[in-house]
C-alpha cells in the first residue's frame, strides 16, 4: 500500500513539475504583427493614426508611441481599438500623432510590453509631410460689402473653388493699383471655403489697410505669390484718379452669383463665410 501511495505521489509532482514547465514555455515577448498609419502620404493638414496589431498569449500591459517630429519628441499611450483575439486578449491599438508643419519629418516606433513584462518594440519607421502646391486659379473674390456703417464692418471675402487647401502667404489684395492686404504665414482656405478680411482703412488687425467705398470707383485685384493676377472686381472707370468718379450708391454686396463663378451682382442679403445667392441685381457699372 505504502508503494502505490508514494508512486502516486511521484507522479502527481512530475505532472505538476510538467505544468510549470509548460506554462514558464508560453511566457515571451508579444509579437508585433504590424505597424500602420493612416492617412499614408499626410499634408499639413492631417493628423496621422499608427495602429499596430499584436499576437501572443499574453495580454499586453502598455502599449505606446514614441515619435520624432522635426527635433521634438513625445510618447503617447495607445489605446485598444479592436475586439478580442482567440485567446482573449485585446491585439490592435491606435495613438494619433498631431499635424505636423509641411516638410516636417516624422520618426516613430511602437513598444509594447506584456503581462509577463517583457518588451517588444517596432522597428522605426518614418514619414515626411508633404502638402500639395496650392492651386491659386481656384482662388476668386468672392462677396465684397462696402455699405457698412463704419469701417469695421467692411468686408472682401474669398473663396476656393477647388477641393485642396490653398495657402494664403503672401497672397496680396490691391485696392486701386496699391496693396492694402497680404496674406501670412498659416492663413489658409480650406476647399470650398471661405476666408474673409474684415474691416477697412486698418480698424481691424488684419484688415484693408485702405477704405473702401459703396459710391465710388474702385478696382480690387487679387494676385498670387508670384505676382500673378487671379482675379479683379472693377466698378466704374478711373479716370484721373481711382475713387474720384461718383456711382450710384450700394446698399447691399456685390456678389458672385451663383457663388464662386458667377458674375458679380447687387445681393441685398450679405452671406460674409456662407454661401451667395444664386442671382442678383445687375450693376451696370460693374467692369465683367
Amino acid at each position: 500500500m505504502k508503494k502505490i501511495q508514494l508512486a502516486l505521489l511521484l507522479m502527481a509532482t512530475m505532472l505538476l513539475a510538467t505544468s510549470c514547465v509548460e506554462d514558464k514555455m508560453y511566457e515571451g515577448p508579444s509579437k508585433i504583427e504590424s505597424v500602420t498609419m493612416t492617412p499614408e502620404a499626410p499634408t499639413s493638414f492631417d493628423d496621422v493614426v499608427i495602429t499596430v496589431t499584436v499576437s501572443g498569449l499574453q495580454g499586453v500591459k502598455s502599449a505606446t508611441l514614441n515619435y520624432t517630429a522635426g527635433t521634438e519628441k513625445a510618447s503617447l499611450p495607445m489605446s485598444p481599438i479592436s475586439d478580442a483575439n482567440a485567446y482573449g486578449r485585446t491585439n490592435a491599438y491606435g495613438a494619433t500623432i498631431p499635424a505636423q508643419p509641411d516638410g516636417t519629418k516624422v520618426t516613430y516606433t511602437v513598444t509594447i510590453v506584456n503581462d509577463a513584462d517583457y518588451t517588444t518594440v517596432s522597428p522605426e519607421k518614418e514619414y515626411t509631410v508633404g502638402d500639395k502646391p496650392s492651386d491659386f486659379t481656384k482662388l476668386v473674390l468672392n462677396e465684397l460689402f462696402a455699405a457698412a456703417d463704419a469701417d469695421e464692418g467692411k468686408y472682401i471675402e474669398l473663396y476656393n473653388n477647388g477641393d485642396d487647401p490653398i495657402k494664403l502667404k503672401d497672397v496680396v489684395i490691391k485696392k486701386d493699383e496699391n496693396e492694402a492686404w497680404k496674406g501670412l504665414a498659416g492663413e489658409v482656405i480650406m476647399g470650398h471655403s471661405y476666408f474673409t478680411i474684415v474691416g477697412a482703412k486698418g480698424t481691424t488687425e488684419r484688415g484693408l489697410s485702405s477704405g473702401f467705398s459703396n459710391k465710388k470707383s474702385v478696382l480690387i485685384e487679387l494676385y498670387d505669390p508670384n505676382n500673378n493676377l487671379i482675379d479683379k472686381f472693377q466698378r466704374g472707370e478711373k479716370e484721373d484718379a481711382w475713387g474720384n468718379q461718383s456711382l450710384a450708391k450700394v446698399t447691399g454686396s456685390w456678389s458672385r452669383c451663383p457663388n464662386g463663378t458667377g458674375k458679380f451682382m447687387i445681393t441685398d442679403v450679405t452671406t460674409l463665410g456662407a454661401k451667395n445667392p444664386d442671382t442678383g441685381t445687375e450693376d451696370p457699372t460693374v467692369v465683367q
